[in-house]
């Protein structure tokens, strides 16, 4: 994340007409709570790391949330599947082209 990325993220919403507040991560308060998050998430930043960032976000689903992940199947898609099915986020592939899957995940 960084301020680029925020400012890009505002300038988008303001031209589809969508009302948003785009601010850092650790900005966000800790109570906030989402119905739906939609990433491609920062995979090449490591396993460990990676896991850390969707248990932070993903638990913060409210209970009838869903996220839609897209991730390519080289950089680990069907292996995420699993991961976030035995950590107990019911998870499904939507959709999959040229390679890239949709996962909708579940609060758990």
């Amino acid at each position: 994340m960084n301020r680029r990325a925020l400012a890009l993220c505002a300038a988008n919403a303001v031209a589809a007409g969508v009302e948003v507040r785009a601010v850092p991560p650790e900005e966000v308060p800790a109570d906030i709570r989402f119905t739906g998050i939609w990433s491609n998430p920062p995979v090449r930043i490591g396993k460990a790391e990676l896991h850390e960032l969707l248990q932070t976000w993903l638990d913060r689903l409210t209970p009838d949330g869903r996220a839609a992940l897209v991730v390519h199947r080289h950089l680990g898609a069907d292996s995420l599947t699993r991961w976030l099915e035995a950590e107990g986020w019911p998870t499904a592939r939507t959709g999959s082209r040229m390679g890239y899957r949709l996962l909708e995940v579940r609060a758990r």
